[in-house]
């Protein structure tokens, strides 16, 4: 098992990634909280393949573990309604502020327990326990908790970081193909922003083929990769944004299409575009944006969209990242090395058609 510690302003912590260990959750929740009593939030898909397993461990422990709370598998749970259903279901387990949610699964389950947390008595102590590559390599740390509206993708949210993170690669197992594939999106993200070395490692062996050793070792490594980020920026007022590159045209891509998309393949596209518009400005070499693009289509991600550039436009017009008639992008300069631009709306309109 490895750990790695984040320094975040609001709270410190422990991410801890290895093979096997939710077995030993209930030890873990209790040296980092101090804990009696917990709630599982999980969904309809992980529940019933580690939601038992969780809680035994948790019990086993010593813990009170209090009736899990599951809402339907998918980006289209999250929203206020299934929040409202876990606040009011919260509120029905008389949990205090002296428990713990423990969020157990995905992105979307890590984006729903963390923010039920956050708001739940002004805010309770939420542990983080990714069963997905995506959320294991970027969703459950950093503090990150939001819910969609029609508008768009994470509208209404909250920084609110765990108390800890659990990271068993070991439920990867079970991760269909294409969920796996999709997840890799934010892997090569994190590579071209800040590991060169893992770019070479990822373009030479796909992660797709890759064994849980070798798995173990790159979550760590892009757990490592956010925490330097997150510490030095936890409310994305600086450095923090380079961690949203792809993200603008992604997220377009994702909430257009009605989140039929997952979301490391709308980064993994949105990425290729704007690296390719990057070429094309003379921001970037061409032969950067080949290496992208190529790494993509390595992991079976996409590395481009068929949606109208107005459809895209009407969504990055929400986007929390526009300012007035502006919006930040993040834009590859070389591999290992991005910087945030401002740009009006018209020129992001040309980024996306010269992109395609």
């Amino acid at each position: 098992m490895e750990t790695i510690k984040v320094g975040a302003a609001s709270r410190s912590y422990e991410v801890l990634v290895g093979t096997g260990i939710l077995d030993r959750l209930g030890e873990f929740v209790r040296a980092s909280t101090g804990c009696s009593r917990c709630c599982v939030i999980t969904e309809s898909t992980v529940g019933p393949l580690y939601a038992d397993a969780a809680e035994d461990a948790l019990l086993a422990s010593g813990l009170d573990v209090a009736p899990r709370l599951t809402f339907t598998a998918g980006e289209s749970s999250k929203t206020l309604a299934t929040l409202g259903m876990l606040l009011e279901g919260l509120a029905e387990r008389e949990l205090t502020r002296d428990d713990v949610v423990i969020a157990l699964g995905g992105g979307v389950t890590g984006d729903m327990g963390g923010l039920a947390a956050a708001l739940y008595l002004r805010g309770i102590r939420v542990v983080q326990v990714p069963t997905s590559l995506l959320a294991m390599v970027d969703s459950s740390v950093g503090g990150k908790t939001a819910v969609d509206l029609m508008a768009g993708k994470n509208l209404v949210g909250a920084f609110w970081q765990p108390s800890l993170v659990v990271a068993d690669v070991s439920t990867l197992s079970t991760i269909p193909g294409d969920l796996f594939r999709d997840s890799c999106g934010e892997v090569v993200k994190h590579a071209v922003l800040a590991d060169p070395t893992l770019l070479v490692e990822l373009e030479r062996s796909p992660l797709t083929a890759a064994g849980v050793d070798r798995l173990a070792s790159v979550v760590a490594r892009n757990v490592s990769i956010k925490r330097d980020v997150v510490s030095a920026d936890e409310r994305e007022r600086g450095l923090r944004q380079t961690l949203n590159l792809g993200h603008t045209i992604g997220h377009a891509i994702e909430a257009a299409g009605d989140f039929s998309l997952g979301h490391g393949s709308c980064v993994a596209a949105g990425l290729c575009m704007i690296a390719r518009a990057a070429a094309c400005r003379g921001w970037c070499s061409a032969d950067t944006a080949e290496r992208i693009e190529r790494c993509a289509e390595a992991h079976g991600l996409p590395t481009s969209t068929a949606l109208p550039t107005e459809t895209l436009m009407r969504y990055v017009a929400h986007d929390k990242k526009r300012h007035g008639d502006s919006v930040n992008i993040v834009v590859p300069l070389e591999v290992g090395r991005c910087e945030v631009r401002t740009v009006d709306l018209d020129e992001l309109r040309c980024l996306i058609d010269l992109g395609r």
